[in-house]
């Protein structure tokens, strides 16, 4: 178990990239649209979003190199692209040039949540397998609080102050890299390339003293029953796990996580706190999501996905509503930050810690980067839509009303936790695969 352990944390490392990288422009947000006399349209369009339409090309295509060339490979060069992302945007002069370095981190953030959450689910045991895929998700978090850490501390060094807050994440993502090195192959994707001998290897690592042959033979068993070249996730028999990795992920970018995390400073600002106390906030709003994925990663194999999603639900619902009538009646004082950190609570309790938990359960083992790669999809597609739309709306139909829609949507999100999820706790990924490829 300690290996496992291990290996998971490091391989996690890849969501603290995550996390950083897509955290990290906050902080340069106001002072690069100052820089470069950028319009909301142009500077959420392209400055701010074009991480973001790189982690839909990641997350879109992430599937075939980690299909083909294998999860471990495709988490190598995964640490290769953040850093030569992290140096390139640090050291350019205009905002194209700028974009596009952007872009490439984004490749790796869209493609490590493919790539990372479907590693550690093939190696965990059913019992620990939401705790240990859940330290992705806690590395997200831990990697969001040093990004507005950083910043913080960056924010006053001068003119060129974007460029260290961008260009520091270089440091982690090399040392990720060569740490990823040293984790074994997937004996799942071993086994489905014919590597038997290499499978049985790393099986015996993972499961020391174990019945190995019995082992290998209930995977191979499980996947002989759907292996053919001609299967894809849209067929009908896949409808049931589609619908479910559609829906979570649609669900969890509809919360507004994504918006609010690119743009905490500048809402705080709009909630009326001044330049530096929006700053200090963010900070706050860090420590927070991570304090509550902590718990949530606790609770997960103990209550179960269902449980804290319902949990999440409705501490949406109470916060967002209360955001949005704090806009609506201009309260002053700290009552958006509040409100706001209870909803950063909700989320990383709920969704935070279920999502790629739970994407990387639902589909067999030959389909599984396929399906991590659609739910993965359509996360980062509305990702990468709503933030962008942030500015535009906040100046034309206002944050109240926002946040209004962000509250309706998570009733929504209630009712299909209350009448379509199934909870996956304790369950073999052999067994998801007999229930839900069933399920009519």
């Amino acid at each position: 178990m300690n290996k496992i352990l291990i290996w998971s944390i490091i391989v996690a490392m890849a969501g603290f990239l995550f996390g950083f990288d897509t955290v990290v422009i906050s902080g340069a947000d106001q002072q690069l649209q100052n820089l470069w006399k950028s319009s909301d349209v142009f500077h959420g369009s392209v400055v701010m979003a074009m991480a973001l339409w790189g982690t839909v090309i990641g997350a879109m295509f992430g599937g075939i190199p980690t299909n083909k060339i294998g999860r471990k490979n495709t988490l190598v060069w995964i640490g290769v692209l953040y850093t030569v992302s992290a140096l390139g945007s640090s050291l350019v002069n205009d905002p194209y040039t700028f974009a596009f370095f952007r872009f490439i981190g984004g490749l790796g953030v869209g493609a490590s949540t493919v790539a990372a959450p479907a590693y550690v689910s093939e190696i965990a045991p059913a019992k620990d397998r939401g705790r240990l895929v859940g330290f992705y998700q806690f590395n997200i978090v831990l990697g969001i609080l040093i990004a507005f850490l950083s910043n913080y501390l960056m924010s006053n060094i001068g003119e060129n102050a974007w460029r260290w807050m961008v260009g520091v994440e270089a440091i982690p993502a090399f040392i990720y890299t060569l740490l990823v090195l040293t984790v074994p192959k997937s004996p799942r994707w071993l086994l489905l390339h014919g590597k038997r001998e290499e499978a049985r290897k790393v099986l015996a690592l993972l499961n020391p003293g174990g019945n190995i042959e019995k082992l290998m033979s209930d995977i191979e068993e499980g996947q002989k029953d759907h292996h053919s070249s001609n299967e894809n996730i849209f067929m009908k028999k896949y409808r049931f796990p589609l619908l479910l990795a559609f829906l979570i992920a649609f669900f969890n970018q509809l919360s507004g996580i994504n918006a609010f995390l690119y743009y905490a400073p500048r809402i705080f600002q709009e909630a009326g706190l001044g330049e530096s106390t929006a700053l200090l906030s963010s900070i706050g709003i860090g420590v927070t999501n991570m304090v509550f994925t902590l718990i949530g990663i606790s609770l997960i194999d103990k209550l179960g996905r269902k449980k804290l999603m319902y949990i999440g639900s409705v501490g949406y619902i109470l916060s967002l509503s209360l955001v949005a009538m704090a806009f609506f009646f201009e309260w002053e004082g700290m009552s958006v930050p509040i409100f706001l950190f209870v909803f950063i609570a909700s989320h990383a309790i709920g969704q935070g810690t279920v999502i790629w938990v739970f994407i990387s359960e639902v589909f067999p083992d030959q389909l599984r980067a396929s399906g991590q790669s659609f739910g993965t999809s359509t996360h980062w597609v509305l990702a990468a839509i709503i933030p962008s739309m942030v500015p535009f709306l906040f100046s034309t139909i206002g944050a109240g009303t926002v946040f209004a829609i962000f509250a309706f949507m998570m009733v929504l999100q209630l009712l299909f936790v209350m009448f379509i999820m199934p909870e996956t706790k304790g369950k073999s990924l052999e067994e998801l695969e007999s229930i839900l490829t069933k399920n009519k």
